[in-house]
């Protein structure tokens, strides 16, 4: 058993004498349980980062337990493997497998390893920098910015956000019901002509309407009025005109509302004779396949929507080499097939570009058989190009998978994590009872009789292993509340 010296004025931690040095660096330990499970290691190596919990003694000293002579944490047990780690190793940090994820960040934050600490691990484990979302100066337009913006600050902005989607949801039913026969308005051109060929029954279209009678018009300009004020409110109570301008959100509200009034404008226009028919229908026709795009507004209030865009997002280069396989594919198969087809008579394949499509469905396993072919070879190139599909599909899917799945689980976790609260690891702060403090002057008292009349006045060293019942002296009558280490 080693022996243990009592601190002296000015130390702030005790000396444990290790292999007959007294060095203070070489020997000095601490002991630290962690719910249980004890852990010691040098003084030195906790002090490489004194900003923190563990490297702080003063930080470190409010759980300190002298009674038992240890540090106690009531923590996460295999958390702190990783984080003794960290000191021991210099400040690399890595997780447990075992451990998940926001279990161990709340570790973290409650040793207090700093925020360079976190930001790094964050890093490591791929989470994405959020971005401090600023806020207007004036208290009005930032209690307007927080009711449009954030749905989830207040009950009043949620029931903004649900007035919004259903404005969406109507607005993208009326583009749809618009096209069908029974509600077919013959004077709206920018609608295709579609011939109808029943057997039981006719189809009478509605007759023609002016705009004000138009009951689709009418919820249409409703929608769009509500659209239009929506993102002049946010455009005016935006904290910046450039971000807000930048924002891909707000360029698809802007795009949501252009199409109605260009559309407006060329009828004006095409009823006046300033514009030329076909111009006016081409536009009209585009314009109206733009509408569709409103239906990405729902992006915004869409917790799922918004993952699929952050896995699109960090799968670019996965979906890039996908559509390069598929491509490579498409040229050798389609070249492939029009050679093995050339010398029959009715053959599909008149040409390589021609042969694109069928080597596009073939390789997607789509197969709409429009396009098939009809000689041995041919038929032996396109099983070789549908299983070339199978496989060029299957590489890089896994990986657009797994980038889902995370940030799927990482939406999840965070959602989760306000639902807990950690408990609080109570500090040793009561001081020992005056039954106990007269105990351990009693046996104080005692050993040092024992000592005197075996040593004379030599220094008091008491080993631990003469405590009963985990006691441990916590000073002497010259140094009094002092602490010691012992060897565990």
């Amino acid at each position: 058993m080693e022996k243990l010296l009592p601190l002296t004025a000015g130390e702030s931690e005790p000396i444990v004498h290790c292999g007959g040095h007294s060095h203070k660096d070489c020997c000095e330990r601490v002991v630290i349980n962690v719910s249980g499970l004890r852990f010691e290691t040098q003084v030195k190596t906790l002090k490489q980062f004194p900003n923190t919990l563990l490297g702080d003694p003063l930080r470190r000293l409010q759980y300190y337990d002298p009674l038992r002579n240890e540090y106690f944490f009531d923590r996460n047990r295999p958390s702190f493997d990783s984080i003794l780690y960290y000191y021991q190793s210099g400040g690399r940090l890595r997780r447990p497998i075992n451990v998940p994820l926001d279990v161990f960040l709340e570790e973290l934050k409650f040793y207090q390893l700093g925020e360079e600490a976190l930001s790094k691990f964050r890093d490591d484990e791929g989470f994405i920098k959020e971005e401090e979302q600023p806020m207007p100066e004036r208290e009005f337009l930032k209690q307007v910015w927080l009711l449009f913006e954030h749905p989830e600050s207040s009950q009043a902005a949620r029931i903004i956000a649900i007035i919004s989607v259903m404005v969406i949801l109507i607005s993208i039913v009326i583009f749809c019901l618009e096209t069908l026969p029974e509600f077919r308005d013959e004077s709206d051109v920018s609608l295709p002509l579609v011939h109808h060929h029943l057997n039981s029954s006719v189809m009478h279209p509605m007759p023609p309407q002016s705009n004000s009678e138009d009951p689709f018009f009418i919820v249409e300009t409703i929608c769009i009025c509500w659209f239009s004020f929506e993102l002049l409110v946010r455009l005016i109570a935006c904290p910046s005109k450039p971000a807000f301008f930048k924002n891909i959100m707000n360029m698809i509200d802007f795009i949501a509302i252009i199409p109605y009034f260009v559309a407006l404008g060329t009828e004006f226009a095409r009823q006046r004779g300033v514009s030329q028919p076909a111009m006016s229908l081409a536009i009209l026709r585009v314009i109206r396949l733009v509408r569709v795009f409103r239906i990405f507004k729902l992006s915004r209030h869409s917790k799922g929507l918004q993952i699929l865009g952050q896995t699109l997002k960090a799968s670019m280069r996965e979906l890039g080499l996908l559509i390069f396989f598929l491509f490579i594919g498409v040229i050798l198969f389609s070249s492939a097939v029009y050679f093995a087809e050339a010398d029959h008579e009715q053959s599909n394949f008149s040409s390589i570009p021609s042969a694109f499509w069928w080597a596009v469905v073939t390789m997607t396993t789509v197969g709409y058989g429009d396009m098939y072919p009809e000689t041995i070879g041919g038929k032996i190139v396109g099983s070789l190009c549908a299983i070339a599909g199978v496989l060029t599909i299957s590489l890089p899917v896994p990986v657009i998978v797994s980038n889902f799945s995370y940030f799927y689980h990482r939406e999840t976790d965070c959602e989760d994590q306000g639902q807990y609260t950690h408990i609080t690891t109570c500090p040793y702060t009561p001081p020992p009872s005056p039954e106990l403090a007269a105990i351990q002057r009693k046996v104080h008292s005692h050993e040092k009789a024992l000592h005197r009349e075996k040593h004379g006045d030599k220094e008091l060293i008491v080993p631990s292993s003469e405590f009963l019942d985990g006691m441990v002296l916590t000073g002497n009558s010259e140094v009094p509340n002092k602490r010691l280490v012992t060897q565990v």
